[in-house]
């Protein structure tokens, strides 16, 4: 009988019910003749099967069976469960690393229960049953060991799940990121009663893990002025369309825009879909990737829509390819994705790009590889590298950036507001929230013009230089030269953007893309958030414009500091380049971080605007190099490529990295940045303060503390 919380799965189409009666009815029977270890293995992987099975309707969800269906991914379940590779080893010896990857590969049943995807569903739930049975044909072993004669077995039945599905798999992500019949979260966005401050119920029907985090986002956006709402959309929506204006490109010829959305903003993202309604733009909101196979990583913004999640999962689970990783699935899954853009070529014509949403608050975490997580080897991280030039290469076939924008938002969640030694009380905490959060809706809606005056002599005065000098404050060792390239009509060139809140919302930094040769030396910063992980006295040292060394504190072995920075930052890539030097102007955002205490919650979207960055990998032209993009005064922005990207027409391999990831020396760090030419030294910051002439206003917000 089936558990009285069960989710209903709809077969009004008819054509997997009787796959998916017979497999669940199997499933029920778990673990059968099984023993040991193994038997308590396939009787979790049962209950969650049941428990997304299809006598409950999905307006019944509710915190309890949410509790239920996330309670091995949640930080206080995760360890000990069949999820820790750590643990699993303990319970599953050989076995441990396919059972571990096979269980949160399983655990898509979730989401797509709640989609009513009926045939993903079957395929999870018979290949779980091919599994069983071979450990069912050795009914004799019991314990933790002895399963290294069945893994060759396990391993092909994995493999071949992912290697003949690739199609399939790789055909729905595409579609469901760009099809607006595809409309399972805009449904929910935009027909759910968002004003309900005591429940938000609706949030328990997204199929996603909802923690008080999430429901005191959506109570506290709930209690917020209409006026508020819009103007946070409008920052959103214009600075996405404006993306389209700076670049030269034309929007009308699109008419799908692809949201990301964290839980707990449905207001904010109503109000935004309604807004590019307006602009002729439908949106489409698309899952958080589920499969092993379609995951992927951006930058700094996780993709989709999604709730609560475990990073040290994420992380534990983030190579988990690396079991099947090679030059064979390569090229299965190029094949696929190729094959999965062209069946949806009429789709992605019309879509125009990513409006993506962030959040912050909770700081960074300090995740130490597990010794049983799997690990991609050299020759896998070659072939990575490979396909993810590939993949790029294709989509640039079917949406190319010439075309597309994008633009990023950070908002703060309610961990934001939790006192360093602990929350105090509940009301308290939700004023103290309600006071940081509007503060950033100010700061994501700063006035722009004033900026772009002040930014304007900064740029006028950078483009004087053949290379600025980046020195820091005492106790940090930041001493690096940063190379301009040559303008040849100063008059009608710049090396550096003055950029306005369009695609990096919100405004606040000049930037440019520097010379390699010559650019040498050291940043340092002393603690810095990067997608999601904290980093102590982070240290890297290039040399001729590429990275040379690198370090980083917090860990009793230094290798595993390195690990982290070549995992996180660098994506696995080896000597990158630096693709921007940028220097941030938002002193109101820094000051902010300052006064509540939340410096090392800042998401680099932000942070970036408060002191000098640095990127490792890409250019922020990368694609785009040979676009005219002109800064509001009228000069043409010369300075779009280095010596790597120089490379795209005859070297393309070479070129590009797919890796830019920005580290950002807030200005307590920072001595001096100075530009230096034969002629002069002009001193633009000096003790963390702006003392060129015509900038020195972003100073004020320094002493409105």
């Amino acid at each position: 009988m089936m558990d009285e919380n069960q989710i209903w799965i709809d077969f009004s189409d008819g054509i997997f019910e009787e796959r998916y009666q017979l497999a669940i009815e199997r499933i029920s029977e778990f673990p059968g003749t099984l023993k040991g270890n193994a038997a308590e293995y396939f009787t979790v992987l049962r209950d969650l099967a049941l428990l997304c099975g299809k006598e409950r309707r999905p307006e019944n969800c509710c915190r309890k069976v949410n509790e239920l269906l996330f309670r091995d991914v949640s930080e206080e379940g995760y360890h000990g469960s069949f999820l820790d590779p750590d643990a699993a080893a303990e319970k599953l010896g050989d076995a441990a690393q396919l059972l571990s990857l096979w269980y949160a590969e399983f655990r898509g049943i979730i989401p797509f229960s709640f989609e009513n995807r009926v045939k993903d569903v079957t395929v999870l739930l018979e290949t779980t049953i091919q599994l069983f049975s071979v450990f069912e044909e050795r009914t004799g072993h019991a314990g933790s060991a002895g399963y290294a004669d069945i893994l060759p077995e396990l391993s092909d039945i994995i493999y071949s799940y992912l290697y003949d599905y690739a199609e399939e798999f790789m055909s729905d992500e595409v579609r469901h990121d760009a099809d607006p019949a595809c409309s399972f979260a805009l449904d929910l966005v935009m027909h759910a009663d968002l004003t309900d401050t005591s429940d938000h119920s609706y949030l328990y029907a997204f199929g996603e893990q909802i923690t008080e985090e999430e429901l005191t986002t959506a109570r506290m956006l709930a209690s917020l002025p209409e006026e508020t709402i819009r103007k946070m959309a409008s920052a959103f929506t214009e600075g996405y369309i404006r993306g389209f204006e700076a670049t030269g490109k034309d929007i009308r010829k699109k008419s799908v825009v692809s949201c990301y959305l964290p839980l707990g903003f449905e207001r904010f993202m109503r109000e935004a879909v309604l807004q590019f309604e307006k602009a002729g733009l439908k949106t489409v909101i698309n899952r958080h990737p589920a499969r092993l196979l379609t995951k992927r990583s951006a930058a700094n913004v996780r993709p989709g829509f999604y709730g609560a999640f475990n990073p040290e999962y994420e992380y534990d689970h983030k190579e988990d390819l690396a079991l099947f990783w090679g030059e064979k699935l390569k090229a299965k899954k190029l094949q696929a994705l190729k094959n999965a853009y062209e069946e949806n070529r009429q789709l992605l014509k019309a879509f125009s790009g990513r409006a993506c949403v962030e959040i912050f608050g909770a700081g960074g975490s300090e995740p130490v590889r597990k010794k049983n997580a799997p690990a991609y080897h050299e020759h896998q991280l070659a072939v990575l590298r490979e396909y993810a030039f590939r993949a790029n290469e294709t989509a640039q076939a079917y949406m190319p950036e010439e075309e597309t924008s994008f633009t990023i938002i950070a908002w703060p969640t309610v961990s934001i507001a939790k006192e360093p030694e602990g929350a105090s009380d509940a009301s308290a905490l939700q004023k103290r929230y309600r006071e940081i959060f509007e503060e950033f809706v100010r700061i994501n809606t700063l006035p722009e013009k004033r900026w772009q005056q002040i930014q304007q002599y900064l740029a006028d005065t950078l483009d004087r230089a053949d290379y600025v000098e980046v020195l820091g404050a005492p106790g940090n060792d930041t001493d690096i030269r940063v190379q301009m390239h040559v303008l040849s009509d100063p008059q009608t060139e710049t090396n550096f953007e003055n950029c306005m809140a369009d695609v990096n919302i919100p405004v606040g930094e000049v930037f440019t893309s520097p010379v390699l040769k010559g650019t040498n030396g050291v940043i340092h910063a002393g603690r810095v958030y990067i997608k999601g992980y904290s980093f102590r006295d982070l240290k890297i040292r290039f040399e001729d414009g590429r990275v040379a060394d690198y370090s980083c504190g917090g860990f009793e072995d230094p290798e595993q500091g390195r690990e982290l920075i070549r995992k996180v930052i660098f994506r696995d890539r080896d000597a990158l380049p630096m693709g921007e030097f940028a220097i941030g102007t938002n002193t109101a955002a820094f000051a902010a971080a300052l006064r509540y205490g939340i410096e090392d919650k800042m998401p680099v979207l932000i942070a970036e605007k408060t002191g000098p960055h640095f990127a490792v990998g890409d250019t922020c032209y990368s694609y785009e190099e040979d676009l005219m993009t002109f800064n509001p005064d009228g000069k043409r922005i010369t300075a779009r490529e280095n010596e790597c990207s120089a490379l795209r027409h005859t070297d393309p391999e070479k070129a590009y990295f797919q890796v830019h990831t920005d580290i950002t020396l807030p200005y307590g760090g920072i001595g001096s940045i100075t530009a230096v030419n034969a002629a002069e030294r002009i001193v633009i910051i000096e003790n963390g303060r702006f003392v060129l002439p015509g900038t020195e206003e972003l100073n004020d917000a320094f002493t409105e503390n």
